[in-house]
Parts: C-alpha cells; structure tokens; sequence
C-alpha cells in the first residue's frame, strides 16, 4: 500500500504564513516583512507528520539579545500551532549569541535558563512596553489620516465610530487595542493616554505631539533596519514587503472642539 505523503507545499505556506504573526517588538512588523525569514525547510516523516526548520537572521550581530530571543521563541510557538508540524526547530543565524540561543531553544531552557543572570527580570514587561509603543503609534497614524481629509476635526472627541471602517489604519489600531485590553468599541475615545483614559482636551495636542514622535522614532527604526539588512544580506530585499510610502508631516495644530 502506498504512503499518503503530506502536503509539503501547502505546509510550508502555512508556516510562512504563521511566522507572519510573529513581530519585530521594537520595530512592530512581522519578521517576514522585514525580511527576517532566512529560509524554511519542511520534511515528511515516516508516520504522516512533517518537520520543520527555520531559519532566522537580523540587521547586525548585535542585535539586542533579549529582543532575538523573543522572535526566535515567538516563531517556534507559531511554527508548533500549524496543523500536521510534528517537530520544529527554528536556529537565528550570525548573531553574536546565536550558540547560546540555539542550544537554549534546542533544550527548551527558556529565557533565564538560557541567560542565567544575564537575564532581564521579565520579557513579559519588555513586550507589554512595546505593545503600548506600538499601540501610541497606530493611534498616531490613524488620527493624522483622519487630520489629512479634515484639518478642523475634533481630536480630543474623537471615538473609534468617527474613523472609516476597514481602513487599514483604523484596522491596525483596533489590533492593538485588543492586544493592550483597551475598548474597542465605537464610543471608545481615539485619543487615549497608555491606561486607555482619555486626556484632558486642553491636553490633546501635546498627547499627539507625544504620540507622533514615538510614530516616527518607531518608522525610523523600521526603515533603518531593512537598510541595514539589505546592506548585511544583498538580495534580503527582495523578501521585504514594501511599506506605506512616508506620507509630509501635518501641521500639529488641533482644534479643542466644545466639550460637556
């Protein structure tokens, strides 16, 4: 009787697209957008199930080592969820900790079993800080777009219901408002301070001005990080996913509106 072998075609696209979820927390994309998936190799085994290997690698070597152990974890979880993947090993390549992190992987040490007391005390913080990074520059984003088709709009009264619906910016906020826990109704306010309370009106302005710079602080990053790895690995960028073009800046003057 002839094996039924997998389909490893259709295996390794949902891979790639499971390593999609996982992203960069400092530059808030995912890894297969900015070119970080080196390669992925999928294998049948005898018993009906597929192996898998990825392999990853980053702009310098240097790379903080807490922020490459988080992706390199991150794509394992994801890689595991596929459906018919009975074993995963995902290895980052040419980093200066990429031993150490490969054979903590390898053993399922986990961060600080890995680390040892060069651990920070917890990842946990580390990714819920980029998360609101993350979340500020969204905000940002859609609130400017929104500036962009009417200069006159009352930021500081804005609500989630005021933006378009299926936009690409609005959808990205709600993403990560749902990430931070924040309301993701239409009544909510757009407008929002970390813990999701709404700012003073008189404070609007300044809490966009704030939010801008992270936006941007956040898109420098990004952009300075595909160039360095296409300067690292000619041809890396052709795996890139082109980004938004850089739309002029706006003139931060909002208007305060009439509040209750």
């Amino acid at each position: 009787m002839t094996a039924v072998l997998p389909d490893l075609t259709g295996t390794e696209a949902e891979v790639r697209a499971a390593l999609g979820t996982v992203v960069d927390p400092e530059l808030d994309e995912p890894i297969t957008d900015v070119g970080f998936v080196r390669s992925v190799s999928v294998e049948g085994h005898a018993v009906g199930g597929c192996a898998v290997e990825v392999h990853l690698r980053l702009p310098t070597s240097f790379c903080a080592p807490n922020f490459a152990w988080l992706m390199v974890s991150d794509a394992h979880d994801a890689v595991s969820a596929v459906p018919g993947v009975e074993s995963v090993v995902v290895e980052l390549d040419d980093h200066h900790d990429s031993d150490l992190i490969n054979r903590g992987m390898a053993a399922g040490a986990g961060y600080r079993g890995t680390f040892g007391h060069e651990a920070e005390d917890s990842l946990d913080e580390l990714r819920a800080t980029f998360q609101r990074k993350a979340h500020t520059a969204a905000m940002e984003r859609a609130v400017t777009a929104l500036l962009r088709t009417d200069p006159a709009v009352d930021v500081a009264a804005l609500t989630l219901g005021d933006l378009p619906a299926g936009e690409h910016t609005t959808d990205a906020l709600l993403r990560r408002r749902a990430t931070l826990g924040l309301p993701v109704d239409d009544g909510a306010p757009v407008l929002v301070h970390d813990d999701g309370t709404r700012p003073d009106p008189a404070q609007a302005e300044l809490v966009l001005r704030r939010a801008r710079s992270v936006r941007i602080s956040v898109d420098g990053n990004a952009h300075f990080c595909r160039g360095l790895l296409a300067t690292r690995y000619p041809g890396a960028e052709a795996d890139q996913a082109p980004r938004p073009e850089d739309r002029p800046l706006l003139p931060l003057t909002v208007s305060k509106g009439t509040h209750p």
